[in-house]
């Protein structure tokens, strides 16, 4: 608990760097600070309630707070957190209206209190003033404007061994390393927080650690006991995300420390994530899906011992900095995606995480298998110059057999979630007119509906739905990306760094003024005397249905994306596989004159 000198001052500092209260007059701002009580709730307690009467305001001086609400059917829906400076619980003090949401505490945290009835003699005594900063607090309240201008504020990791022997010290340090990289960080291990307080029980130094570490660090990487102690208790209370460490291998049910800390208060409230820990020269991940079961894991990251790059994804993932590639359908001219991949690792840019559609799938799915950029250009360009048998036309105009056949040679028994690069592939759902996204299963089923042009392939089935090529409504999925790329409290630009490529370039499809009706004929003699005046035939016909879509919409992609580039390749044909290295510079070159206006 701070002390009323230390609270005051530490009042009158929220207040200073609140956009909207820093604005109040000294004296005003003064008077304020003296009518508001400290209130201190141990991480997990509840400060409001949905329903209560709303008698007064806070504002977090130190520590952190949850915004969430319970579903009809108990489930939890966590909205945002309220940080030091900010305030809740205004529009429900002045409107006289109850509370419409929890307000829980994430962290130990200190409030100051705003009581109805002070608010009420204090605006006798300041009126101008206070109604208008009020007023100014609401209508930022509703448009969602942040009332902090800058007070530094750290974020807080808890890294918790599921078992004995998990590997959560390797996992600390190695997170700490790689934090590092972002900003300044401190890493606190069991030994030497206990070391702390036995020095400080000897001097009698009282000081809140926490506070200071706060002010002094960017990150702060608090590594748990393998026992649920008192330490562990305390940090986990200290940390806004719990980061679970499991080896790969392990038995996937809940050990007595995950259950224990379950029953902590708040342990629905924080953000949560499983390292699965393997050996530094694993080959394939074990498959990450089953780790799910009974858990609120956002993310599971498997990451190989000592390996810096898969912790350096971790980190920036955990930061909200990390970066996916979304690789858009368009046939040949897809190879440009390889040369805006070799263009992206010379300039440093890691891949956190790739999606595509279509040819933008199929390539997308090699690079997550870790394949160089040679390899996928030279497999990819087999596997399309290897065609395809006609049908009858009942279903589809072709089989599709052999597609389907060498996609499962390339891919074999490859599960998505069994990939060190995350993945997903975007189809177009007939059955439910949706894009599905697919990030489970198979990864040549994922990607074989992706490359399924509707009309030309026969859909995939997949759980009673029918699944094809997914341009129909996007192209270039891009909100699939923010979806998958940002945190489920945070799926908005600027969190995280989308880079998409689009490919598919929007030829003209006209014909002759003249021409009264396409034929077979006529088409039929173009094909044979190779007449520079082609109509379109079938085959275009339905690409163009299939890509309308995509087309259409292609302003609310472009917008969505944080860095959106359209290699020049309106001068290769669709089916110009062979030149797929001449594709590929284009994309490269085009890139690198790109890469250097960014601001990453």
């Amino acid at each position: 608990m701070l002390g009323q000198q230390k609270f005051h001052a530490r009042v009158m500092q929220v207040l200073r760097d609140s956009k909207v209260f820093g604005t109040l007059e000294e004296e005003v701002l003064g008077d304020l600070a003296n009518v508001l009580e400290q209130q201190d709730v141990r991480g997990g307690g509840k400060v409001l309630e949905e329903g209560d009467p709303a008698d007064s305001m806070f504002f977090v001086i130190t520590g952190r707070l949850r915004v969430s609400r319970h579903n009809r059917d108990g489930s939890i829906m966590l909205y945002n957190e309220i940080r030091p400076g900010e305030s809740v619980g205004e529009m429900g003090m002045i409107l006289h209206q109850p509370r419409t949401a929890d307000v829980t505490a994430v962290r130990d945290s200190t409030l100051a209190v705003l009581q109805r009835g002070k608010f009420e003699a204090l605006l006798l005594r300041q009126p101008l003033g206070l109604n208008r900063v009020f007023s100014q607090a609401i209508f930022d309240h509703l448009r969602h404007t942040s009332a902090v201008s800058k007070r530094h504020q750290a974020q807080a990791f808890v890294v918790v061994p599921l078992f004995m022997g998990a590997g959560a010290s390797e996992v600390a340090r190695s997170l700490a390393e790689a934090l590092a990289l972002l900003g300044r960080v401190q890493h606190i291990s069991p030994s030497e927080e206990r070391e702390r307080e036995s020095k400080a029980a000897q001097d009698g130094d009282g000081k809140d650690r926490f506070d200071a570490l706060e002010e002094q660090f960017d990150f702060l990487v608090y590594e748990a006991d393998a026992t649920p102690s008192s330490w562990t208790r305390r940090a986990f209370r200290q940390a806004d995300q719990v980061i679970f460490v499991a080896n790969a291998g392990s038995p996937r049910d809940r050990g007595p420390m995950e259950q224990r800390l379950n029953e902590e208060p708040g342990f629905s409230m924080k953000r949560q994530h499983l390292v699965l820990l393997h050996p530094a020269h694993t080959v394939a991940p074990e498959a990450t899906d089953g780790w799910r079961t009974g858990r609120q894991l956002e993310r599971v990251y498997p990451v190989r011992s000592g390996l810096a790059n898969d912790f350096g994804r971790l980190a920036r993932f955990l930061t909200g900095r990390a970066v996916g590639v979304v690789l858009g359908g368009g046939g040949a001219r897809g190879f440009a995606h390889l040369g805006v991949l070799r263009a992206l690792h010379e300039a440093h840019i890691p891949v956190d995480l790739v999606g595509g559609n279509s040819m933008g799938a199929l390539i997308g799915a090699q690079y997550a298998c870790g394949l160089s950029l040679d390899a996928i250009r030279e497999q990819t360009r087999k596997f399309a110059e290897g065609g395809e048998r006609l049908t009858l036309p009942l279903i589809s105009l072709v089989a599709g057999h052999r597609v389907s056949r060498d996609l499962k040679l390339m891919f074999g028994d490859t599960q998505i979630d069994a990939l060190w690069t995350p993945y997903f592939a975007a189809a177009c759902n007939l059955s439910t007119a949706r894009t599905t996204v697919q990030d489970s299963g198979p990864l040549w089923r994922a990607v074989l509906a992706s490359n399924s042009p509707a009309g030309l392939f026969p859909p995939v089935l997949h759980q009673g739905h029918l699944l094809v090529d997914g341009a129909i409504l996007e192209n270039v999925p891009v909100e699939a990306m923010r979806m998958r790329l940002g945190t489920p409290l945070e799926r908005r630009p600027g969190n995280g760094t989308i880079i998409a490529i689009d490919v598919d370039v929007q030829d003209d499809m006209g014909v002759p003024l003249d021409l009264k009706r396409l034929s077979v004929r006529s088409k039929l003699k173009q094909l044979v005397t190779r007449s520079s005046e082609s109509t379109p035939g079938i085959t275009e016909i339905l690409y163009r249905a299939g890509h309308i879509g995509g087309l259409n919409q292609r302003a609310a992609t472009v917008a969505q994306a944080d860095h959106y580039l359209e290699p020049p390749v309106a001068g290769f044909t669709m089916m110009a596989y062979r030149r797929a290295e001449e594709i590929a510079d284009v994309g490269y070159r085009y890139a690198m004159e790109k890469i250097p206006q960014w601001k990453l």
